[in-house]
């Protein structure tokens, strides 16, 4: 199972909002702007509905495109919460690029990885993923310029593994299949710019 929430979930400080990000372009952004408008998806209670109702022990990724509940910079705890509550025996995983300079984000981040629903930070670039590393309240995860094949570390030192399922494997590697950003106590997980705005992004990674 994959999510998608609306745009307004995302934190207008985003350096990559307009400006590189994957979601913006192709199929996935008329997607997108469906749930945004109302269009398509549905409310909370049959996001967790839809939840509780996988199989025990299931992998599934919650905002292919969007981010938490909570409408700009603020993450809305008490939604979260309930995801967090439905995920009970799942293994639901998600990214964030909300601020983690609100004392309240952080503990609701926190707050969910420790009870089981793994909330990835999202570094803009290899120096931010040590900042979010520093926080140690959740597993963290950072763009890449595009052209990045190979695992590299942050300026302090720490390990980073280039997503699997952007790699030339032998055995074709998904979301679905891989499951590494939902293991909390790993390296920090490296995502080459990708999509059309590859270009911008990778101006933004390479800061």
């Amino acid at each position: 199972m994959v999510t998608t929430t609306e745009r307004k979930s995302c934190d207008p400080a985003c350096p990559f909002m307009k400006n590189g990000c994957y979601a913006d372009a192709g199929p996935l952004a008329l997607h997108w702007d469906k749930v945004s408008r109302g269009e398509r998806g549905t409310d909370l209670d049959g996001l967790c509905d839809a939840i509780e109702s996988q199989p025990e022990d299931s992998l599934w990724r919650m905002n292919q495109a969007g981010d938490l509940p909570g409408e700009g910079r603020k993450i809305d705890r008490k939604a979260l919460n309930r995801i967090v509550s439905s995920n009970a025996g799942k293994c639901g995983f998600t990214y964030t690029h909300k601020t983690m300079a609100l004392k309240s984000n952080r503990e609701a981040v926190k707050s969910a990885n420790e009870k089981g629903f793994t909330v990835n930070l999202s570094a803009n670039d290899l120096a931010d993923a040590d900042k979010l590393s520093d926080l140690e309240i959740g597993p963290v995860c950072v763009v890449l310029p595009s052209d990045a094949s190979e695992n590299t570390a942050t300026p302090h030192g720490r390990k980073v593994v280039v997503c699997p399922a952007t790699l030339p494997l032998r055995t074709p590697v998904s979301c679905s299949t891989c499951g590494l950003c939902q293991i909390r106590d790993r390296a920090i997980v490296g995502f080459p710019a990708h999509g059309t705005s590859k270009k911008k992004a990778s101006l933004v990674a390479s800061k």
